[in-house]
């Protein structure tokens, strides 16, 4: 008989009633009860109930860095691997979203709590986007994806995008939905197709307006 793993049971039993109640409300004793194991148990394996509430919302965290680092397969094109990122990002979005939601909901409040959850989250979020950043400077160095703005600040958009659709799209239809439309959108923005002459006269009007750095919309042309 295998061994159970009484980690993983007190974390299902955790995410179920995290998911249910609010963060205060829960108590430890409710997930002993639920997980089928004495309450001292729980502390074997989580530090308290804050620990217990992170460790199941980032279950997988570390295992999603690594596949997005992961190279894709051999020959495909930079904005087939970037589409394979957004379908590893989103999923696990979609799988912790209740959780994320219910993180965002007590973010207040485990802000002004020693070691918070809130400045926990911030440091695997920034493991995340490196990773994302790494993916995206291939797409700098073939010329594909604009250079004048940090790698970095461009996975923070393309996750707050991956976000948004698992978060407050849910409901949406599913052709909105495609991850093939969420990254046309961070390519190409949501103006409308005119043509590139035009836009670049516009765009570096308004950079020279507004004192930014000029670029022609979200791909760089050079080498075309």
């Amino acid at each position: 008989m295998a061994r159970r793993d009484k980690r993983q049971d007190i974390m299902r039993a955790a995410e179920k009633l995290f998911t249910t109640r609010r963060f205060h409300e829960i108590t430890t004793d409710e997930v002993a009860e639920a997980a089928q194991v004495g309450k001292g148990t729980i502390y074997r394996y989580f530090q308290d109930k804050e620990d217990l509430f992170f460790q199941t919302a980032m279950s997988g965290f570390d295992e999603l860095c690594d596949l997005v680092r992961r190279k894709g397969p051999s020959g495909a094109s930079f904005r087939e691997q970037l589409l394979e990122v957004c379908g590893r990002v989103g999923m696990f979005f979609a799988r912790r979203k209740q959780l994320f939601r219910l993180m965002q909901a007590e973010d207040f409040r485990m802000a002004l709590v020693a070691g918070s959850i809130h400045d926990r989250w911030l440091g695997h979020r920034k493991q995340l986007v490196a990773a994302v950043a790494d993916v995206i400077r291939k797409g700098v160095a073939e010329k594909v994806i604009r250079e004048d703005l940090p790698p970095e600040v461009l996975a923070n958009f393309l996750l707050g995008m991956l976000r948004t659709r698992a978060r407050d799209l849910a409901d949406a239809p599913e052709a909105v939905r495609r991850y093939e439309v969420v990254l046309d959108l961070f390519y190409h923005g949501a103006g409308r197709a005119v043509s590139r002459g035009t836009a670049g006269q516009a765009g570096r009007g308004a950079c020279r307006t507004r004192g930014l750095p000029c670029a022609t919309g979200g791909l760089s042309t050079r080498g075309r």
